[in-house]
C-alpha cells in the first residue's frame, strides 16, 4: 500500500490537485465569475432596456392609432346612442386597429366588436381613470400568462360637455413578449462562449503570472536544499513580479558571498587549531618528558620544589590532553577522521575502560555477555570514559553502567545520583567548550569530552542523549547500530597489532592516571 500511495503517478496527482487548488484555480475562478457576473448583468439590463423599448414602441403606436381612429369614427355617431349604434360604432373602431377588440360604453348600455372577448380584461380601475380624469388612460394586464394592453378615452365632441360615451381597446402584447424573450434567449446563448473566453484568457493570464511564482518556488526549493548559486531566469518588464524575482536575485547573491566568507573564515579557523595543535605537540613531548623526570624525583626535592614539580607535571598532562583532544576534533571537522572497526565483546571492551581508569570499584555494572559487535573499540572506550569521567565528578555516586542489545541496536546507559542538570543547561552539554558552571574556570576536563564522545557516536551512525532521571541525577545514553561481524573476525595479524596497539595505550593511560591521583594527594 504505501508504495502505491507513495508512487511517481501519486505523486504526479498530487502535483495536479495542488496546481488546480492554488493560485492557478483562483485565478480561472475569479475571471470566470467576473466575466459570468458581468455577462449576466449585461444581460439583464439588455433585457430590461429593450423590453421597455418594445412596450414602449407598442404602447406609443397603440394610442396614437387608438385616438386617431375614435376621432375619426365618432364624427359620424349620433348621440345618444343604443346598443346597435354602440356595437357598430365599437366594430368601426376596430377596423383599424388590426387585431385588438374595442368595447364602447355609454352610461348602461355596452358594445363591443367581438362579443366572444372576455371584458373583464377591462378592469374596473382603468373605468374609473378614464371617467374621472376625463383623458386617456392605458394598463398593462397579464392574464393566464398573457400580457395585454388596455387604453381607454372619452369621447368628446367640439363645443360640447363631455357625452358620457367612453370607448376602450385591448391589445395582445404577445408578439412583443416573444421578440424580448428571443433576445434574452439570444444573449443568454452568449454566455457560454463569453464564459469559455475568460476561462481561456484566465489560463493565458495564471500561465503569465504563475510562471515567475514557479521559478521562484523552484529556486527557493533549491537554495532551501544547498544550492546557493541558483538563480531565477532575469525577468523582462517592470512589474511587481520583475521586480521580486530581481530582488531574489540580489538577496541570492549577497547571501552567496556572506555564506562563501563564513565557511572560508570556518576554514581557516579548522586549520589554525589542527596548524596550533600539531605545532604544540613537538614542544608538549619534551615537556612531558621534562615534567615526567621532575615528577619521579619530587620525593627527593624540598616541599615547596617538589610541589611545584608535581604541579608542573599535572599542568603538562593537561594541556597534552587538550592538544590531543584539539586535535581529535580536527579530524572529526575536516572528515579525516576514520573507523578501525573490528569486531570486539562490548561486556569486555568496556570491564577494561573501567579497568584502565581505576574507576572498577566505584561504578555498578550491569554488562551481559555475548553481545559481540565490529566496532571501533578505541573509540568506544573514549565515549564511554568521557561519560563515565562526567558521572563520577560531577555526579554523585551510585554511578551505573549499563549494557543492552535489543533488535539491531545496542544502548550503553551511564547514570548517577546526583542533582541532574538545570532545563537551561541540557541543550548545550554537547557544545564545545561548554561547562555547566561558568565559575568552573578552571578544571581538568576541557570542555570537548562530550563533543568527541557526540563526534565518534556519530562516526558510529548512532548517537548519545541526555535527560534527567526521574529519581534524580543525570543519565546518558549512547545508541548505535548493532554492527555483527559477516565472517570469523579479524586475521591474528590484524588482531595482534590491534591488541598491542591497545596494551601500549593502556599503559601510558595507566600512567598518567596514577600520577594525576598522586598530584591530587599532594
Amino acid at each position: 500500500m504505501s508504495e502505491v500511495t507513495g508512487g511517481p503517478g501519486a505523486r504526479e496527482r498530487r502535483g495536479g490537485w495542488k496546481r488546480w487548488g492554488g493560485l492557478r484555480a483562483r485565478l480561472v475562478v475569479a475571471f470566470v465569475l467576473v466575466a459570468l457576473v458581468s455577462a449576466v448583468t449585461a444581460t439583464g439590463l439588455a433585457y430590461r432596456e429593450s423590453r421597455t423599448a418594445v412596450l414602449q414602441r407598442k404602447q406609443d403606436a397603440v394610442r396614437t392609432d387608438f385616438k386617431n381612429r375614435v376621432d375619426q369614427v365618432a364624427a359620424d355617431l349620433s348621440m345618444p346612442p343604443d346598443e346597435v349604434s354602440l356595437t357598430r360604432f365599437a366594430g368601426s373602431v376596430a377596423d383599424g386597429l388590426g387585431d385588438s377588440v374595442v368595447v364602447a360604453e355609454y352610461r348602461s348600455l355596452k358594445g363591443s366588436s367581438d362579443a366572444s372577448a372576455d371584458r373583464s380584461l377591462i378592469s374596473s380601475s382603468l373605468r374609473e381613470a378614464v371617467r374621472k380624469r376625463n383623458r386617456m388612460s392605458l394598463q398593462r394586464i397579464d392574464r393566464d400568462g398573457s400580457p395585454y394592453l388596455a387604453v381607454g378615452t372619452p369621447v368628446t365632441f367640439e363645443s360640447g360637455p363631455p357625452s358620457g360615451l367612453d370607448v376602450f381597446a385591448v391589445t395582445s402584447l404577445r408578439a412583443e413578449q416573444d421578440d424580448t424573450a428571443e433576445i434574452l434567449d439570444a444573449v443568454r446563448d452568449g454566455l457560454v462562449p463569453v464564459v469559455l473566453l475568460a476561462a481561456v484568457l484566465a489560463l493565458l493570464a495564471a500561465r503569465t503570472v504563475l510562471r515567475p511564482v514557479r521559478e521562484l518556488g523552484r529556486a527557493t526549493r533549491r537554495h532551501a536544499a544547498g544550492d546557493l548559486t541558483s538563480r531565477v531566469v532575469e525577468p523582462k518588464g517592470r512589474d511587481e513580479l520583475a521586480d521580486l524575482a530581481r530582488d531574489f536575485n540580489r538577496t541570492a547573491d549577497a547571501l552567496e558571498s556572506s555564506v562563501a566568507e563564513l565557511r572560508e573564515q570556518e576554514v581557516k579557523a579548522r586549520r589554525f587549531v589542527a596548524d596550533v595543535s600539531h605545532e604544540l605537540r613537538t614542544p608538549l613531548a619534551a615537556m612531558t618528558m621534562v615534567a615526567t623526570v621532575l615528577d619521579e624525583d619530587a620525593a627527593q626535592l624540598p616541599p615547596d620544589a617538589a610541589h611545584a614539580a608535581r604541579t608542573i607535571s599535572a599542568e603538562t598532562a593537561r594541556l597534552a590532553r587538550l592538544v590531543e583532544d584539539l586535535m581529535e576534533m580536527s579530524r572529526f571537522d575536516s572528515g579525516a577522521a576514520r573507523l578501525n572497526l573490528g569486531e570486539v565483546d562490548l561486556a569486555e571492551t568496556l570491564r577494561n575502560t573501567l579497568a584502565l581508569r581505576g574507576w572498577t570499584d566505584a561504578v555498578q555494572t550491569q554488562l551481559p555477555g555475548g553481545v559481540r559487535a565490529v566496532v571501533d573499540p578505541r573509540r568506544i572506550d573514549v565515549v564511554v570514559a568521557n561519560l563515565v569521567g562526567n558521572a563520577l565528578r560531577h555526579g554523585a555516586e551510585p554511578v551505573s553502567l549499563t549494557l543492552a542489545a535489543a533488535g539491531d541496536r545496542v544502548t550503553v546507559e551511564v547514570a548517577d545520583r546526583g542533582p541532574g542538570l538545570a532545563p537551561d543547561v541540557l541543550p548545550h552539554v554537547f557544545d564545545r567548550f561548554y561547562k555547566a558552571d561558568s565559575a568552573r574556570t578552571r578544571s581538568e576536563g576541557s570542555g570537548l569530552g562530550t563533543a568527541i564522545a557526540l563526534e565518534n557516536a556519530r562516526l558510529h551512525g548512532g548517537t548519545v542523549e541526555v535527560a534527567n532521571r526521574a529519581g534524580g541525577g543525570a543519565e546518558f545514553t549512547f545508541r548505535l547500530p548493532w554492527r555483527r561481524a559477516s565472517g570469523s573476525g579479524q586475521s591474528e595479524e590484524g588482531e595482534s597489532r590491534e591488541g598491542e596497539h591497545g596494551e601500549r595505550e593502556q599503559g601510558e593511560r595507566k600512567r598518567r592516571e596514577r600520577k594525576r591521583r598522586e598530584g591530587e594527594r599532594e
